[in-house]
């Protein structure tokens, strides 16, 4: 009889301690396999936002060492998908060939290894205007700007700033921007360039004049890159 007692008290005692560890594994099962809360998704989504603007708020910061000093970009007025980014080269170009993609306001430099650099870019009347291929001839860092003489027909006060006048100075006001690159077909100027603009809304947008414009920061990074001689593809 006693034995029994005593065997059935030590069934009773194995049953609590096996339901105690069963218990101990299940929560910890479940703190180990637990999913994240939809508000804790939305917070580490915030968070990795938060730091990919820090790093383009670097990208975009200003540039002091300047003929002159470029401010900084104002982020909150471009789209982000237009903040220039390495991408897998998907243009079909050669490496070392400037694209310019009219429909979706992107510029590619194709790279080495299937990359390339793509920045965002706004569009004029003139950056629709033409199309083909064709070499950056020449380069310039805060070139003058030349209005054409049909823009001067549209707009007379705009006579000042003719090739007889010398042109408008360099400067964060002029229309070039900080830099401008020369496009050439068969040896003639195209009147086609790719220039730099303090205007960071119009990037991603069909703009009333100009050709293709980039952010001053960006156009001043590309210029770096590409040489003289270059073939470019505007399609």
């Amino acid at each position: 009889m006693r034995m029994e007692d005593r065997s059935g008290l030590l069934s009773r005692r194995d049953f609590v301690l096996s339901g105690a560890s069963v218990s101990t594994l299940a929560l910890a099962g479940c703190s180990v396999n637990r999913e994240p809360t939809l508000a804790q998704k939305r917070l580490a989504r915030s968070k990795a936002s938060e730091r990919a603007f820090n790093e383009y708020a670097l990208l975009y910061g200003p540039k002091l060492g300047e003929e002159f000093p470029l401010p900084a970009v104002n982020l909150r007025a471009v789209n982000p998908k237009f903040f220039r980014r390495e991408v897998t080269n998907s243009t079909g170009y050669p490496e070392g060939t400037v694209v310019v993609d009219t429909k979706q306001f992107y510029l590619y430099w194709t790279q080495v290894g299937g990359t390339a650099m793509r920045y965002g870019v706004g569009l004029g009347r003139a950056g629709f205007s033409w199309s083909g291929q064709g070499v950056i001839q020449w380069k310039k860092k805060w070139p003058t700007w030349t209005p054409p003489a049909e823009m001067i027909e549209r707009e007379p006060d705009l006579e000042k700033y003719s090739a007889d006048n010398g042109g408008m100075e360099p400067g964060l006001d002029n229309p070039l921007g900080a830099r401008a690159l020369y496009i050439f077909q068969d040896g003639e100027d195209t009147l086609y360039r790719l220039h730099g603009t303090g205007e960071a809304s119009s990037i991603g947008k069909a703009v009333s004049s100009g050709c293709v414009r980039l952010l001053n920061q960006d156009v001043a990074d590309l210029y770096d890159r590409v040489p003289n001689g270059s073939p470019i593809v505007v399609v």
